[in-house]
């Protein structure tokens, strides 16, 4: 019946001074009119782009507290030495520690590197950019109900009253993700990703990481992020069955919105995803999350992939005897064995 009558309002015509004129408006540029169509926007034109000079957002949020504590350094190294000038040397020579330098024959280096980031090292520096979002976020806030703990809680256990006014501590936000990430055998890969995601999240959505919401908001991220990157994704019903209190149904309306807001747009290009492995890096040297440098050894290079394919091949030996060759200082005849002539 619906057809029927699609098929007849759309091969209706009428007459307007004596000529036949269609339905179809001329100005409609899907029609084919002389107008040129309207262009669908590409993802790649909608993402977010980061120049060399242009800092992630993370690290813009955490310069203002890294120049005050070291603005607050400075003071109180100033007060010590006008009080105590030969104390404080003394002092600051047994607590600073000294920096391992390379050398020619050395190089020291750490096990972190962009192909294959340390769990452990990603896992901090991503919690402190989280807490550094929560901490220096605007004062108007846009929430929405999906990320709202109190409308959509974790668990059981009641949401406090005053939970949306504290701000979390960077140990129970690295303490959330390491449950997670430890649950689900993720890959450092994926932290990074999700951090990724949570920046344009900020960025599309025009909201910001609250005391309420950053728990949902991390949690959409990495699910998304761990589908995105593993080959071998981790279903929605085995994060139910980490968080034991939340249903399928609420993580697949956590994923649908999320990448609403997204746009759909979930590529990671290669330079995006260093330029936030390098700013983690930076955010680490700040906050004195270093690993320890440990010299190169062979082993090593193997290991991080710093030797060549070439270099890396066993010199193997011609089997047939290598001669020995004379050089022109040291060049002695051979001594030519007597004969007797008859």
């Amino acid at each position: 019946m619906g057809n029927i009558c699609c098929a007849e309002t759309s091969t209706d015509s009428f007459k307007t001074n004596g000529k036949v004129k269609n339905n179809f408006d001329e100005d409609d540029p899907l029609q084919g009119s002389n107008q040129e169509p309207l262009e669908l926007q590409h993802i790649s034109e909608r993402e977010y782009e980061l120049s060399e000079n242009k800092e992630t957002l993370f690290l813009r949020r955490s310069e203002a507290e890294s120049a005050a504590r070291q603005a607050q350094e400075e003071k109180r190294r100033r007060r010590h030495t006008l009080y105590s000038p030969d104390r404080t040397s003394e002092n600051s020579m047994k607590k600073t520690k000294l920096k391992k330098s390379n050398s020619c024959s050395t190089i020291f280096i750490d096990d972190n590197t962009a192909s294959q980031p340390n769990l452990k090292m990603m896992l901090k520096c991503v919690s402190l950019a989280i807490y550094y979002h929560v901490k220096n976020r605007d004062y108007e806030v846009h929430l929405l109900d999906i990320f709202d703990e109190k409308l959509h809680p974790l668990s059981k256990d009641p949401v406090p009253e005053n939970y949306g006014r504290i701000n979390p501590e960077h140990k129970h936000i690295y303490r959330f993700l390491k449950t997670l990430f430890s649950a689900a055998q993720l890959t450092s890969e994926c932290a990074i990703i999700t951090l990724v995601y949570l920046e344009r999240l900020i960025t599309y959505a025009e909201l910001d990481l609250h005391p309420s919401n950053w728990k949902r908001i991390v949690l959409g991220a990495v699910l998304l992020a761990s589908k995105v990157w593993d080959d071998q994704a981790v279903w929605n019903v085995d994060y139910c069955q980490i968080l034991r209190d939340i249903t399928v149904e609420d993580m697949n309306e956590l994923e649908r919105m999320f990448l609403e807001l997204l746009q759909y747009n979930i590529n990671v290009p290669s330079s995006v995803y260093a330029k936030y492995y390098f700013d983690l890096r930076a955010l680490a040297e700040r906050n004195n999350f270093q690993l320890q440098m440990q010299p190169l050894d062979p082993k090593r290079a193997r290991k991080l992939e710093a030797i060549s394919r070439f270099c890396d091949e066993k010199f193997t030996l011609p089997s047939r005897r290598l001669h020995r060759s004379n050089s022109v200082d040291d060049m002695r005849s051979k001594r030519r064995s007597i004969a007797v002539i008859s």
